[in-house]
């Protein structure tokens, strides 16, 4: 099931989206007036969820569910607009990446990853996954993409066991990790670079946990101007789901609601020689299997 806040007729509203993917309906055609994804995410019930789910394979012409929308007439924007804390992302967490980050660096690598590296990402307002990424030329002149599979946490996560990490997710997005590469060199650290307003594109819908075998085994891809740059899998994490929310728990509280991005295969832009930066009319698409894609240009 695939859940949208989205845009129609000057009306923002959250919706679910038919299976064929050519509607979307309102979750207030069911009697669910919840203000924005978050709420859901913190308190829909399972009764609610199951209603969305059967919902999704309704046939809008012999049902005549009000609100109903073509998917062609909405503008779909984030999914949670405005996360209630910074985004906790991965770093290096492929280990192609790995290699091609400290090519970059001039570093030596030594082929292993014992720990996982964990930063976070303020995003006052995440970028609709249609949008606009603004190119902060001014400050940047290294600008870089990273697809990557983002978790949502659906209830208050504290001392998870590996085996009960699932029971404790909503849902899936996609998220653009859009990188200052030149700001993060000169900080010695990612949180400034990785910060910038507009640089968290995301979307373009939130794909239930229930909907996918778990763990996930998704195509991960990103293509710029027509060309592809990252082709992987989530399979190749270095550390996966289970093993970031259950170790984050230990230490702390995961909040529902709360995003983690899970890393970026290589191919991106500091990965090739000469480094493939962004410039200002550039098409970033990011895909991942089962979700969807999103697609946002440089200004």
């Amino acid at each position: 099931m695939k859940l949208l806040t989205y845009e129609v007729d000057k009306r923002k509203d959250i919706g679910v989206m038919s299976r064929d993917g050519k509607w979307v309906f309102p979750l207030r055609a069911f009697g669910m007036e919840y203000a924005d994804m978050l709420e859901i995410v913190k308190g829909a019930s399972k009764s609610e969820l199951d209603l969305l789910e059967h919902s999704s394979g309704l046939d809008p012409y012999e049902t005549n569910v009000t609100g109903a929308a073509l998917m062609s007439e909405v503008t779909v924007l984030a999914p949670i607009q405005v996360p209630e804390q910074d985004v906790i992302c991965l770093g290096i967490n492929y280990m192609e990446h790995a290699e091609e980050s400290a090519r970059f660096k001039k570093e030596e690598f030594d082929g292993k990853r014992e720990k996982a590296v964990y930063f976070s990402k303020r995003v006052n307002q995440a970028t609709d996954p249609y949008g606009d990424i603004p190119s902060h030329s001014d400050i940047v002149d290294s600008l870089d993409y990273e697809v990557e599979l983002a978790v949502i946490i659906g209830k208050d996560a504290k001392d998870v066991p590996l085996e009960s990490v699932k029971d404790y997710l909503f849902g899936y997005t996609i998220m653009n990790d859009v990188s200052a590469r030149n700001v993060q060199n000169a900080h010695k650290q990612w949180y400034f670079g990785k910060s910038l307003e507009g640089f968290a594109p995301m979307g373009p819908c939130i794909l239930t946990v229930d909907s996918i075998p778990y763990p996930p085994v998704l195509d991960v891809k990103s293509i710029v101007n027509g060309e592809l740059r990252q082709n992987s899998n989530t399979e190749k994490m270095i550390f996966n789901i289970d093993h970031i929310v259950s170790e984050l728990s230990k230490g702390m509280t995961l909040k529902a609601g709360t995003i983690i991005s899970t890393g970026t295969p290589s191919g991106v832009g500091l990965g090739f020689n000469p480094p493939k930066f962004l410039k200002p009319g550039d098409q970033v698409e990011c895909i991942v299997e089962e979700i969807g894609s999103i697609k946002n240009t440089i200004v």
